[in-house]
């Protein structure tokens, strides 16, 4: 069985991301094994390994490194059906009169400067606010300190979680959370790498920045 493996050792997000992509698509190997050093790096690599018709077989951890061991299985490929992905070369559908594929990107736990307590409750009144959007809004993006409405313990996560019941994609920065130290808190939506955002921001019809 042809292996592959793959040093991604102190390469910032997306780039663990972007070698998994560079090398399956020129070698297509059986089997992979990826080096990362920090569970951000690692989740990403799961997820886009997933849908790219690789199951992750084992995660081992040693000396703060950590090898995800994975090979392909194209009768078991994922995509995601909540929207547009570079890693599954979707296509978001062009907006029309019942969605116009807006995103709402949140770097804060807070809205505002001036005082924090007023910005909190801001935020959960726009959290609140925002399925009078309709259809329209399409993606919700956590970066930054904005990840912390994503964990245990937020004001806002019942709500977050309802929007994702209703089929609003939710992506969670994995850098952002590792920074943080909140990953393993997290409790809505994907954990996501900066490739996803950037591809997300270029297919939304509107952008709408919190």
């Amino acid at each position: 069985m042809q292996e592959t493996k793959l040093n991604c050792q102190g390469l910032a997000c997306p780039q663990p991301v972007l070698k998994c992509k560079e090398i399956i698509q020129d070698k297509q190997p059986n089997r992979l094994l990826i080096v990362v050093d920090n569970q951000a790096a690692q989740v990403n690599v799961s997820r886009f390994l997933n849908k790219q018709a690789y199951q992750v077989l084992s995660v081992k951890e040693n000396q703060g490194l950590i090898t995800l061991t994975a090979e392909s299985n194209t009768r078991h490929r994922q995509t995601e059906s909540a929207g547009p992905d570079i890693e599954s070369n979707q296509q978001l559908p062009e907006a029309n009169s019942q969605t116009d594929n807006q995103l709402v990107l949140i770097t804060s736990d807070v809205m505002g400067h001036g005082d924090d307590d007023l910005g909190s409750k801001l935020m959960h009144n726009l959290i609140a606010t925002l399925p009078e959007m309709g259809t329209a809004l399409w993606r919700i993006i956590l970066i930054n300190g904005g990840v912390k409405l994503a964990i245990a313990g937020s004001p806002v996560l019942d709500k977050l979680k309802a929007l994702e019941e209703e089929g609003i994609s939710i992506l969670v920065c994995g850098t952002c959370l590792d920074h943080f130290h909140l990953l393993e808190e997290n409790q809505v939506g994907e954990t996501t790498n900066m490739l996803d955002v950037v591809t997300s921001l270029q297919l939304a019809s509107k952008v709408i920045k919190v």
